[in-house]
């Protein structure tokens, strides 16, 4: 018998926001244990994501998160800074996979191929499962911030151009968390 073929969703949440990290998820699902429900993460309500989170984390064959700093967003820019993240989150997959599927136009330079599809979060269960995984550690990040800076309503617009985030940038100048080299910020 030979080893199965492995292949690796990925999604990235946070490419849009004005503050805090990107966050990538790598999915290797477990075609024994089928997930019902798994769809892109934007359409799902949050309790919803939250739900299929545990589940996700509780039947993959291997998952894993990747992130790039504000910071890093900055000094290289939001499409690189997001590909990194991707390269990190498939790097700390516990098994290796043999393809990636990439939500997107683009794949990250991977040890193994990979294939970008645009909308690929609400056609293929992987990248849907990643995208999930991103989405509500992001979100759980968001929240953590919004305690450390308050006035900015992190836990509101998970740091999303809001009016309420731009009049509080207005108000307070930005955070460390705000990403510098996004206009509304700068």
């Amino acid at each position: 018998m030979t080893d199965p073929f492995l292949i690796a969703g990925i999604d990235e949440a946070g490419r849009g926001p004005l503050a805090g990290p990107v966050v990538a998820a790598a999915v290797i699902l477990d075609p024994a244990q089928p997930i019902a429900g798994l769809a892109d993460s934007k359409i799902l309500s949050a309790t919803r994501r939250e739900q299929l989170a545990v589940e996700i984390r509780a039947k993959a064959l291997a998952w894993a998160l990747g992130r790039a700093e504000a910071a890093e967003i900055d000094q290289i820019n939001i499409l690189q800074a997001t590909l990194l993240a991707m390269q990190r989150a498939v790097a700390n997959l516990s098994i290796a996979p043999d393809h990636a599927l990439v939500d997107g136009n683009r794949c990250p330079a991977l040890a193994c191929s990979c294939q970008a599809i645009i909308k690929g979060d609400a056609t293929e269960p992987a990248i849907s499962a990643a995208s999930i995984l991103a989405k509500t550690a992001r979100d759980a990040e968001l929240r953590q911030l919004d305690a450390r800076y308050p006035q900015y309503g992190f836990a509101r617009h998970k740091g999303y151009p809001t009016a309420a985030h731009r009049e509080a940038l207005r108000r307070y100048g930005p955070c460390p968390e705000h990403r510098r080299s996004f206009a509304p910020v700068a």
